[in-house]
């Protein structure tokens, strides 16, 4: 793979979900507290996510624990190609890479989409976890997304050979990246973004994962009561505004769940770990400490 790093650490390779091959950061910390717990960052799904979008949270914590960055299976480093994208298939991703890092229960990070798959992981596998973080995650709004098969079609009418060539040429296209990551921020997107984000496109293979995003076949219907109430480890949930993602169903969450706090990173429009790094950085170490 062409492919640079999105993160200065070593790549790990592990092998997941009946053996599709994930490649992930790892950190290697020169003074590490043997009871440190492990730090799992998870990227979101969207047309061109890596690892990069949890960078600012790897590069802060990488010196005092072992931190974990995947690239989720049709992304960044990992393996793309003919996968069965679904949100089991990523829940059994997550829950198979979890399974195989070291050291005591891990705290864990998910991103947007990102956090359906992990509480579905939790849900259906129990990996064992010590604490989940939601960064402005899917599922909690009023709007339902379609189901699983409306997608599958529309899915089969995209993947017509010419009709997704050219979908994917002007959806991933400098201009049309810049303008979505625009969206996600208050002020100007850092380049390293953008360019990376360019490049991860380009790769070989690179729009099957992200059509079945965009095909809404990876969203789950009714995430809150499915997904999201029945979380049995400590969560925070960090969000502000968010151009894609609705947040009303958030009081009913903690209404339900006892087990749910909540932090507002202000201003910030889905990635907080970019636009407000200390103030995020901040808020997991007083979550950890609490949840310890």
């Amino acid at each position: 793979m062409s492919l640079e790093k999105a993160i200065a650490a070593d790549i790990h390779c592990f092998t997941v979900a009946g053996g599709a091959q994930l490649s992930c950061y790892r950190s290697q910390p020169e003074h590490l507290d043997p009871d440190a717990r492990p730090l799992v960052l998870l990227h979101s799904i969207n047309a061109a996510p890596s690892a990069i979008e949890m960078k600012p949270l790897f590069d802060h914590f990488a010196g005092s624990r072992v931190v974990y960055a995947p690239d989720l299976p049709g992304f960044g480093q990992s393996q793309r190609g003919d996968l069965p994208y679904s949100p089991d298939f990523y829940a059994q991703v997550i829950s198979d890479f979890l399974g195989q890092i070291d050291g005591p229960a891990p705290d864990v990070v998910a991103l947007s989409l990102t956090g359906e798959f992990t509480a579905r992981a939790l849900r259906d596998n129990s990996p064992e976890i010590h604490s989940l973080t939601l960064i402005s995650p899917t599922g909690l709004g009023r709007n339902q997304p379609p189901s699983a098969e409306a997608g599958a079609r529309i899915n089969r009418i995209l993947n017509i050979g010419w009709l997704s060539r050219g979908l994917w040429r002007a959806l991933v296209s400098r201009r049309s990246i810049q303008y979505f990551l625009n969206k996600a921020f208050y002020g100007p997107v850092p380049k390293a973004l953008v360019d990376y984000a360019v490049a991860t496109t380009r790769e070989p293979e690179a729009a099957r994962a992200p059509f079945a995003f965009l095909t809404m076949q990876l969203f789950t219907t009714d995430a809150l009561t499915l997904l999201y109430q029945p979380l049995r480890v400590p969560t925070l949930l960090l969000y502000d505004q968010d151009p894609n993602i609705g947040f009303e169903c958030v009081p009913e969450l903690l209404e339900s769940n006892d087990l749910v706090s909540v932090q507002k990173i202000v201003p910030t429009c889905g990635l907080p770990q970019w636009e407000r790094p200390e103030e995020t950085v901040e808020a997991l170490i007083r979550f950890w400490s609490e949840s310890a």
